[in-house]
C-alpha cells in the first residue's frame, strides 16, 4: 500500500429538508387544516480512527465527500427522513486542520469527530398553526449544509523515534529488534516511508519504534526527503540517534552528530508557532553507534570517551547481534518511566 500522509479534502454535510406545506382534504372528514410535514435533519460529516490504517492514501481517488440531505417534509404531518451521516476513517494519529491551518482535532486524543453537522430540517405549515391564522400557506427551508476545507496531516503515534544520517543502519536495527521488515540496501535514502515496529521489552511490556528515512543537512527546509518525514518523531518520547562509525574517525562521527542535531533545532525554528508543537531538539537522545563489529575495542573505547559526561552513548552491532538487548532495556527503561534521568543528560 502506498504511504500517503498529507490530504486536502472538501467536506459537505447534508442540508436540511424542507417542510411543506400541505392541507388535509379527505373526504367525509369535515375538519382540514394545514397537515404539512417537517423536513428531516441533514447527515453529518464524521471522522472515526481506525486501527486498521496506517496511511491517508484512500482519500486520493476523492476530493469532496457529501453526507447525504434531509428529505422534504410531505402531507398527513409526515416528516421527512433524515440523512445519513457520513463517517470517513482516518488512521490513528490524524491532525485535523482548517483551510487556515487551525487544529481542529488531534485523532490521537478522540476515536471521533464531527466536523461538519447537518442542516436542520425546516418547519411544515401545520407547525405555524395557531388560533389567529388557522391556515398557513407557509413552511420553512431546512438549513444549508456546511461546506469546508480540511487538511489531514498524519504523524505517527510511537514511543521513540530513530534518527539518523542515511545509510546509519536504521533499517537493519529496527529489522533486529522488532518484526518490521524494511527494505534494507547499501545505497542512500533507501527507506523511503516511516516504518512503525513493535518491540517486545519483557513480559507484557513492549514499546513502538518508528524508523524515519535519513535526515541530510538542510532537511528542516526540505532537502533530501526534509520536513515530509519529520513530522513523524514529533510525537516521541526519545530518540535513539544512530550514528554510523564504522569509518572509526571520531572528528567525522561528532559533526555527524551534531548535523542532525542543528536540522532537529532549525526544525524547531520553523515550527514553534504551531499549535500544539512540542520542540524535537528538547526530547532526551540515547546515542548509539552502529556496525561497530569493524571497529577495534579501542576505537570503540575512545568514541564513548569522546561523548562521555555530556549524552548517554552505547555501541551496538545489528548484524551481530552484540549490545542489543542493552539497548532493548535501556531505551524501555525510559519509556516506561524507571530511569528518565539518564537518558536525558
Amino acid at each position: 500500500m502506498k504511504f500517503i500522509d498529507e490530504v486536502e479534502i472538501e467536506v459537505a454535510s447534508g442540508k436540511g429538508g424542507a417542510g411543506a406545506v400541505s392541507f388535509r382534504r379527505e373526504a367525509m372528514v369535515p375538519r382540514g387544516g394545514p397537515d404539512g410535514g417537517d423536513g428531516g435533519r441533514g447527515g453529518d460529516v464524521v471522522l472515526r480512527v481506525s486501527r486498521n490504517l496506517n496511511s491517508l492514501v484512500d482519500f486520493r481517488p476523492r476530493k469532496r465527500y457529501a453526507a447525504e440531505a434531509g428529505h422534504n417534509g410531505e402531507g398527513s404531518l409526515c416528516k421527512g427522513a433524515d440523512g445519513k451521516d457520513l463517517v470517513l476513517q482516518v488512521p490513528a494519529g490524524t491532525v485535523v486542520r482548517s483551510a487556515e491551518g487551525h487544529v481542529l482535532a488531534d485523532m490521537t486524543e478522540s476515536e471521533q469527530f464531527v466536523v461538519a453537522r447537518g442542516g436542520r430540517g425546516g418547519k411544515g405549515n401545520a407547525f405555524f398553526k395557531s388560533s389567529v391564522n388557522q391556515a398557513p400557506e407557509h413552511a420553512q427551508p431546512g438549513e444549508p449544509a456546511q461546506e469546508m476545507m480540511l487538511r489531514l496531516e498524519l504523524k505517527l503515534i510511537a514511543d521513540v523515534g530513530i534518527i539518523g544520517l542515511p545509510n546509519a543502519g536504521k533499517s537493519t536495527l529496527i529489522s533486529r529488534i522488532s518484526a518490521a521488515r524494511p527494505k534494507i540496501a547499501d545505497y542512500p535514502f533507501t527507506t523511503l516511508t516511516p516504518n512503525l515496529g513493535v518491540v517486545r521489552a519483557a513480559e507484557f511490556k513492549s514499546f513502538v519504534v518508528a524508523d524515519i528515512p535519513g535526515l541530510i543537512k538542510g532537511a528542516h527546509r526540505g532537502v533530501g526527503l526534509g520536513t515530509q518525514f519529520l513530522r513523524h518523531i514529533e510525537r516521541t518520547r526519545v530518540f535513539i540517534h544512530l550514528i554510523d562509525a564504522s569509518s572509526g574517525q571520531i572528528e567525522e562521527i561528532s559533526q555527524n552528530y551534531q548535523d542532525i542535531n542543528d536540522e532537529l533545532y532549525k526544525y524547531d525554528e520553523l515550527n514553534a508557532d504551531k499549535e500544539g508543537f512540542f520542540p524535537l531538539s528538547t526530547r532526551p537522545q540515547l546515542v548509539v553507534f552502529s556496525k561497530i563489529d569493524t571497529l577495534t575495542d579501542q576505537q570503540v573505547q575512545d568514541l564513548s570517551r569522546e561523548f562521555a559526561g555530556w549524552v548517554s552513548t552505547l555501541a551496538i552491532s545489528a548484524v551481530s547481534g552484540k549490545n542489543i538487548d542493552r539497548l532493548i532495556h535501556k531505551v524501555s527503561e525510559f519509556v516506561f518511566g524507571e530511569e528518565r534521568g539518564e537518558l536525558g543528560r
